[in-house]
C-alpha cells in the first residue's frame, strides 16, 4: 500500500509518457538521491554541489526529534505556550502547513508590517517563546523582528534568552552574535536550501515546540524514500514533475485546488517551492492557489496554457484500506481538465514528493532549481531605497480621494481615478498567455479578506490571477514575477503607516519605512523588466482598503 497517489489525464498524461522513459533511462532518481550534481547541467553544478542533502533529511534529522522534545519540556516548565516563527518563505511555509495539518496553533510572523508586527509582539509574552528563522542570518525582516521580541521581553522583566530559540545554518551571523549572547542554537543543514528545508530544523523546530510529533512527519517522508529514489517509470516523483514541465507547448500556469485534502495551506508552500525554483532565465511554472472550495472545473481549467491540480485525500481511507481503484475521492472537477494532475497523500510523504518533482522540473525546463537571482535583484533595491532615506517620494500620477495612483507610461494622461486605472491595468494583460498578479502590503491576518478580490478579477479578467500579501511573496512568486516569462502585469498596494508606525530596536529606520522600501523595490524591479505596474498607495488605510475592495470585486 503506497502512502501516495498521483494520476494524470490529458496534457499532463502525455508530458508523463513523453518524458518519464528518458529520465527512468538516466537514473535520474537514483541518482538525484544519491546527490548526483551534474543533472542540471555545468552552470548548476556548483550550487546544486551544496543543495541536495534534503533528499536524506527523513533520517539525518532523526537526532532533532529529542533535542526538541526536550526544549519543549524546558519551555513548558516555564509556562510557554504560545510559540511565534519569526521567518519568511520557506523557514515560514512549511511550518505553517504541518501545524495546521495537525491543528497545532503557530503564529507566523513574516512580514515586516508595523500593525502585524505589534500584533505579534506585545501580546501574550509571559506565555510565549519565539523561533527566530533566518538560513542567512541576515534576513531583514526576521532580524528586525527578533529585535522587537527583544526589547519587548526586556520591557517586561522576560529574559530573552530563556524564550528565544534560534535556528540559523552553522557560522552564520546569526550563529555566531546568538551563541556569543547565551540564546539557545539549534543550526540546520547548511547544504539545504530555504525552500527544500521542510524537514531540517527550520521545519522541525518551530512544529515541535508548537505540539507536532515531528517524529511522524519524518516516518512519513522515509515511507517513500524508496520509492521516490528507483529508477522506475511507476515513480511517482518523476511522473509529477514530467505533468508540470513536460508539456508541449509548456502548460506553464498551475491552478492548485485543495479538494479536502486534508493539508491546509499546503498550495502555499507548493506555490513557493515551485515559483522560486523554476521562474527564472525567461521559463518557469506560475502556481496558481485557489481558495477552498473554489470550483477547479470552471473556467481557467480550459486554458491552454493550465494544468489543473487536484491535492486530493490521502490514498487510504480511516481504516487504513486503500480506496478502490476509480473510486471518488473529491468533489468538484466532474469533467476532466485538458490537463490535469491528481495528487493525494500524507503530508510528509507529499513534502518529498514536490521537492523531487520540483528537481524533476528543473532538469526538464533547463534551469538550475536551486538559485533565486531575482530575490536578490528585489532586496538589493529596498537597501538602494533604505539608503536613499526616501520612499514614496515620487509624485503621484492621480489622487482619487484616499488612493494614490502611480504608474509607468503605459498609464496616460486621462486616468485619474481608482477605477479607469485599474481597467487601464486589465487591459496590459494578454489575452492568450499573460497573468495578474496582486500584491498587497498590509496585515495579512487583519485584512484576510481582501484575498476575495483574486476569483472576482480572474472572473472578470478572464486570465490566471495570483495574490500575494507583501513581504511574503517576495520570498516565493517575487521570483518568477522577474525571473520568468514576461507576460505578466502587476497591482500593487500599499497602506500608510504613519499612525501606527514601530521602530526597529537598535536601527534608523522603522517597520514601516521597511515594508514600504521593499515595495517600492520591487515595482522598480519589475518596470526594470518592462512590465506594467499599478502602484496604489492608501493614505487613509481603512476608506482606502474599502474603496479598493468595491473597486476590484465589482
Amino acid at each position: 500500500m503506497s502512502a501516495l497517489f498521483l494520476e494524470a489525464l490529458g496534457a499532463a498524461a502525455d508530458a508523463i509518457e513523453k518524458h518519464v522513459p528518458s529520465l527512468v533511462e538516466d537514473r535520474f532518481a537514483s541518482r538525484l538521491f544519491a546527490q548526483d550534481a551534474t543533472l542540471w547541467g555545468p552552470e548548476a553544478e556548483s550550487e546544486a554541489a551544496i543543495r541536495l542533502s534534503w533528499v536524506g533529511l527523513h533520517r539525518s534529522s532523526r537526532p532533532l526529534v529529542g533535542q526538541i522534545e526536550a526544549l519543549r519540556e524546558e519551555l513548558r516548565e516555564q509556562g510557554v505556550s504560545r510559540v511565534v516563527l519569526c521567518g519568511m518563505g520557506g523557514s515560514s511555509l512549511a511550518p505553517e502547513v504541518v501545524c495546521a495539518t495537525h491543528g497545532v496553533d503557530l503564529v507566523v510572523l513574516d512580514s515586516s508590517d508595523p500593525a502585524m508586527v505589534r500584533a505579534c509582539v506585545e501580546r501574550d509574552l509571559e506565555r510565549t517563546a519565539v523561533v527566530v528563522s533566518s538560513k542567512s542570518g541576515s534576513t531583514v525582516e526576521t532580524d528586525s523582528q527578533r529585535r522587537a521580541f527583544v526589547a519587548s521581553f526586556q520591557a517586561a522583566g522576560i529574559d530573552p534568552t530563556d524564550r528565544i530559540v534560534v535556528v540559523t545554518d552553522p557560522d552564520s551571523p546569526l550563529d555566531q552574535q546568538s551563541r556569543a549572547d547565551g540564546y539557545r542554537v539549534v543550526n540546520a543543514d547548511p547544504e539545504v536550501g530555504g525552500r527544500y528545508s521542510a524537514l531540517t530544523a527550520f521545519g522541525l523546530v518551530p512544529c515541535g515546540l508548537a505540539g507536532v510529533d515531528v517524529g511522524a512527519l519524518l516516518d512519513e517522508a522515509e515511507e517513500v524514500a524508496d520509492l521516490l529514489s528507483a529508477d522506475d517509470r511507476g515513480n511517482p516523483g518523476l511522473t509529477l514533475g514530467a505533468a508540470l514541465a513536460g508539456t508541449t507547448p509548456l502548460r506553464d500556469k498551475l491552478l492548485i485546488a485543495d479538494q479536502d485534502s486534508g493539508l491546509p495551506g499546503f498550495g502555499n508552500w507548493a506555490e513557493q517551492l515551485i515559483a522560486e525554483s523554476t521562474g527564472k532565465e525567461g521559463t518557469g511554472l506560475l502556481p496558481v492557489v485557489l481558495e477552498p472550495g473554489a470550483d477547479p472545473s470552471a473556467g481557467l481549467a480550459g486554458a491552454d496554457d493550465v494544468t489543473l491540480v487536484r491535492l486530493l485525500p490521502d490514498s487510504v481511507d480511516d481504516t487504513g484500506a486503500e480506496r478502490p481503484e476509480g473510486a471518488e475521492r473529491a468533489t468538484g472537477a466532474a469533467v476532466p481538465a485538458p490537463s490535469q494532475v491528481e495528487v493525494g497523500g500524507e503530508l510528509g510523504a507529499q513534502l518529498l514528493l514536490w521537492e523531487v518533482a520540483t528537481a524533476v522540473a528543473g532538469r526538464l525546463l533547463g534551469i538550475n532549481p536551486f538559485d533565486q537571482p531575482d530575490v536578490e535583484s528585489a532586496k538589493e533595491a529596498a537597501r538602494e531605497v533604505m539608503a536613499s532615506g526616501g520612499t514614496q517620494r515620487d509624485e503621484p500620477h492621480a489622487v482619487d480621494g484616499p488612493v494614490e495612483l502611480r504608474g509607468g507610461s503605459w498609464l496616460g494622461p486621462e486616468v485619474t481615478t481608482l477605477p479607469d486605472a485599474v481597467a487601464a491595468l486589465l487591459g496590459t494583460v494578454d489575452r492568450d498567455r499573460g497573468y495578474l498578479a496582486v500584491m498587497v502590503y498590509a496585515d495579512r491576518l487583519a485584512h484576510a479578506d481582501l484575498e476575495r478580490v483574486r476569483p472576482a478579477l480572474e472572473e472578470r479578467l478572464g486570465r490566471p490571477v495570483t495574490f500575494g500579501w507583501g513581504p511574503r511573496f517576495l520570498h516565493s512568486t517575487g521570483q518568477f514575477h522577474k525571473g520568468g516569462p514576461r507576460v505578466g502585469s502587476y497591482l500593487q498596494v500599499t497602506v500608510a503607516a504613519d499612525d501606527h508606525d514601530y521602530d526597529v530596536p537598535g536601527q534608523d529606520f522603522t517597520f514601516g519605512s521597511l515594508i514600504a522600501a521593499q515595495a517600492q523595490g520591487d515595482a522598480a524591479v519589475l518596470a526594470d523588466h518592462g512590465r506594467p505596474v499599478l502602484r496604489l498607495h492608501l493614505t487613509d488605510p481603512e476608506a482606502g482598503l474599502a474603496r479598493l475592495r468595491d473597486v476590484l470585486t465589482g
